[in-house]
């Protein structure tokens, strides 16, 4: 019996839960009141069927790396270095499978969608893997619990051979909510974006329909990398292959596409209202993930992890509160939200894209208070973690511990610093920051010169290959 290969797919910017979710820090990896991210639960529940492979871009790498950690689960991490859509991620994962396994089932799970029952996900994924043994190309498909115009929906056709499955008759697009109202009436089912296949069955069908896609991401993993633990595809090959989703490129043209009726409860959490409903609620239909109250309020959510959020006298509406943005938004708005976030974009605000608190490979720093020849943030380092040995050219810095020890290079010198004791590092000395200890390592820095910018950096040993 042919094994089963979990593939997360870990892509999208998941601007529909802006302000929390941002291209730099997408949804996937967000807390959303579970003490685990969507991915981590995402990885956790596939890892009991196999070592499962995580497609990611390059950019997430560190903080897929991490997360991975925290639940105890080891996989494969594939780096795209660029975003060609699903079908590439897919096929890079099939080649990598076939690589390590005779002929496997790959099941292909998003890394941001919210399943409550893990031993009926995992029951159905047994049964749409009988089904790809025999080459066919399951999706799974879920009885609909109200009128969504945000999913695609699948109509259902004759069942099959093996007695599980139903043939697809049509994959149709997102409705709009008379046309959902007589998809729901006439028996179609969500596509949940989850799929089974053998990796055999589904190149040899892409091949038929795409074949540059499959030309090019064979040689993108066939000269693939080996980088810090990660598997990274050849930048060049894979920038080369057809930017495509794997509904446009097989499942509507293949005639192998079945769909089995998912027991599970699912949701693909793509908006503030998804997320609402999903979530657990008062007697007035309200939720808060953090510190949300509310007084004669229906049917509202809030998002506040960080400090105390009131919604008084509204209903219907949707408030959620980061270190740098607040939006205040009626439910029924939220499909609309990723145009506000694009016209944020277009306007260059950095809060569109980018958090106030940023995550790198060693830690994360948040900026707290800055003017025209200074500023100031709140470092961590992790157990064990330092930074590259660097310089600046424009600016000095101030090093103040606040929490655990630190081990700070500076020139030709090596200090030992714990809480309450700074140091003064000069503009252009060589110097680098380390946690020696088995704590978190939180500093105050300040940063006083004529140029403040990230870039202002010379690496000496670049030790996680950054630009």
């Amino acid at each position: 019996m042919s094994v089963l290969v979990p593939v997360v797919l870990c892509g999208g910017s998941g601007s529909r839960l802006w302000p929390a979710s941002r291209s730099s820090y997408p949804k996937q990896f967000l807390d959303l009141g579970n003490n685990r991210s969507m991915f981590q639960q995402a990885v956790a529940r596939v890892a009991g069927l196999g070592k499962p492979i995580v497609v990611a871009n390059s950019a997430y790498r560190f903080v897929i790396a991490d997360q991975l950690r925290q639940v105890a689960v080891e996989a494969d991490i594939l780096l795209e270095p660029a975003a060609r859509d699903s079908c590439p991620a897919i096929a890079a994962a099939a080649f990598k499978a076939l690589s390590d396994h005779e002929d496997p089932v790959l099941m292909v799970v998003a890394a941001d969608h919210a399943i409550t029952d893990s031993a009926t996900f995992s029951a159905d994924v047994l049964t749409a893997a009988e089904a790809a043994r025999q080459d066919f190309i399951v999706c799974f498909g879920l009885k609909p619990t109200e009128l969504a115009t945000g999913y695609g929906y699948i109509r259902p056709g004759a069942p099959m051979a093996c007695g599980t499955v139903l043939k697809v008759d049509a994959f149709v697009e997102k409705p709009d909510r008379e046309t959902a109202e007589r998809y729901v009436t006439d028996g179609l089912l969500w596509n949940s974006g989850n799929f089974a296949f053998r990796a055999s069955t589904f190149l040899a069908e892409l091949a038929k329909f795409e074949p540059a896609v499959v030309e090019q991401v064979e040689k993108a993993t066939a000269t693939s990398t080996e980088d810090l633990g990660f598997i990274a595809l050849d930048g060049e090959s894979f920038k080369a292959a057809p930017k495509i989703s794997v509904d446009y490129a097989v499942l509507e043209r293949t005639d192998m596409a079945v769909v089995l009726p998912a027991r599970f409860d699912w949701s693909d959490v793509g908006t503030w209202a998804a997320l609402h409903q999903a979530m657990a609620k008062d007697e007035n239909g309200c939720a808060a993930i953090g510190d949300g109250v509310f007084a004669d309020a229906k049917d509202s959510l809030v998002y506040s992890p960080n400090h105390l959020t009131v919604v008084a006298g509204l209903d219907d509406v949707v408030v959620a509160h980061t270190r740098d943005a607040t939006l205040v938004m009626s439910r029924s708005y939220a499909e609309k939200l990723k145009q506000v976030v694009s016209g944020l974009e277009s306007s260059r605000r950095s809060e569109a894209t980018e958090h106030r608190l940023v995550h790198r490979p060693w830690g994360t720093y948040e900026g707290i208070d800055s003017g025209e020849r200074h500023q100031v943030k709140r470092i961590t380092l992790k157990p064990g973690a330092k930074i590259s040995l660097q310089s600046h050219l424009h600016r000095s810095e101030h090093w103040i511990i606040v929490k655990g020890t630190a081990q700070v290079v500076l020139d030709d010198k090596v200090r030992i610093l714990t809480e309450n004791q700074s140091i003064y590092i000069p503009l252009g000395s060589h110097h680098r920051l380390e946690n020696p200890g088995r704590i978190q390592l939180e500093l105050i820095e300040v940063q006083t010169g004529s140029y403040l910018g990230e870039d202002d950096i010379i690496r000496y040993e670049n030790i996680y290959k950054r630009g």
